[in-house]
């Protein structure tokens, strides 16, 4: 006669752990939809340079279709990326990082112009950070 014994419980998981994971799904859509909304920013501010206030004493000053460029290239590569994420692409979380940095940078230096929504984005950038660098997906142990 055989002794059956039961396998052990998994562990359970970081208390921060469902939080990360659920995050880096938002995270995910964030910076798909935060990249549609670049390309949308960028294009106003090179189609009508008169959409965003003009700021004569501002120390980062650049033109506006300059900034317009930039955002569209930042929200094509930040779209792709969430979508990446979505998908649980491996290289999408250490790209969504530093495109989330950049993107922090990106609105801190665009305050002037749309104070509200840069200041919303800095926050989002921060989350979208925390999340991609705190999630940690169980690997399996089949190859």
């Amino acid at each position: 006669m055989t002794q059956h014994t039961p396998p052990a419980p998994a562990p359970a998981p970081a208390p921060h752990g469902a939080l990360a994971e659920g995050g880096t799904v938002f995270a995910g859509v964030l910076m798909l939809v935060n990249g549609i909304l670049a390309i949308l920013q960028g294009i106003s501010a090179i189609a009508s340079d008169d959409v965003y206030a003009r700021i004569d004493t501002y120390s980062y000053k650049i033109n506006l279709t300059g900034w317009g460029w930039i955002l569209i290239v930042l929200g094509v590569i930040a779209a792709i990326t969430g979508a990446g994420i979505l998908k649980g692409a491996e290289w999408a979380r250490a790209v969504g990082i530093v495109l989330a940095s950049l993107s922090l940078i990106a609105q801190f230096l665009f305050l002037p112009y749309a104070p509200f929504w840069s200041l919303i984005m800095i926050g989002l950038s921060f989350f979208v950070i925390w999340s991609l660098a705190t999630y940690r997906p169980a690997r399996s142990s089949t190859p």
